[in-house]
């Protein structure tokens, strides 16, 4: 598989067209970004972590009835996925409270949530990816009531089977977040990466923070927990 037309540039990876057009590779940077772009770095190694790490959760939920985007990891950086069309919303899936969520609603950094807290955002830098609820989405065309309920089932059971996999490499998932493509037939399937940039794990038995939130607030050794993290998985 060869990479053609660079088609497009965010913020952690670049994506090429293929000879096929059905497919995409996927190349993964080390360019670290946090608040919407405001806070930017690098991460050493952080491209071949997220890129491996993705994959073998894909392959993971895969196995347990998950549809996703992956065909074929081709190096430590790049992988060939299913051309998507991105359905235009973040899903935050919350276990525990953290980040945005504690500050919001004033809870501390680790409490429990009674049930999990599913999240959607507007997909869009400019605005600063606000976040809003399904009458919002209906408004605005993002996605069908159907396709909501989907993906909204289908982020719990991911939640559900992550849980399980990460608690038996002493791994407590905290929160993550989810992003969802359609194919050219129209079905939903999960996209984007599963990786220490867009879930917070924490160690089981010490608590430590193991994913990017020691980027985003400055504690040092991100290119250790991200290492691992990959460690934790046996990659």
């Amino acid at each position: 598989m060869q990479k053609k037309e660079l088609l497009y540039e965010g913020k952690a990876k670049k994506v090429y067209k293929t000879e096929d057009p059905e497919v995409y590779i996927v190349s993964y940077k080390d360019d670290a970004t946090a608040f919407n772009g405001l806070k930017k770095g690098t991460i050493v190694g952080k491209g071949v972590v997220n890129n491996q790490m993705s994959n073998f959760m894909f392959r993971l939920l895969e196995k347990q009835g998950i549809p996703t985007h992956y065909v074929e990891e081709l190096d430590e950086r790049e992988t060939a996925v299913k051309r998507v069309d991105i359905v235009p919303l973040e899903v935050i899936v919350r276990n525990k409270a953290a980040g945005s969520l504690s500050k919001r609603l004033g809870l501390a950094e680790g409490t429990q949530m009674k049930t999990t807290v599913l999240e959607f955002s507007y997909k869009n830098d400019d605005l600063g990816d606000p976040m809003v609820n399904d009458y919002h989405i209906l408004a605005m065309g993002l996605a069908t009531r159907e396709e909501i309920d989907q993906i909204a089932s289908m982020s719990l059971k991911i939640n559900d089977l992550m849980i399980e996999f990460f608690r038996s490499v002493n791994v407590d998932l905290i929160d993550f977040k989810l992003e969802f493509g359609k194919t050219s037939d129209g079905a939903i399937i999960l996209a984007d990466e599963i990786s220490p940039d867009t879930c917070r794990f924490w160690d089981v038995n010490t608590g430590e923070k193991l994913d990017k939130d020691r980027f985003r607030r400055d504690m040092g050794g991100v290119e250790e927990a991200y290492a691992e993290m990959m460690k934790r998985l046996g990659l």
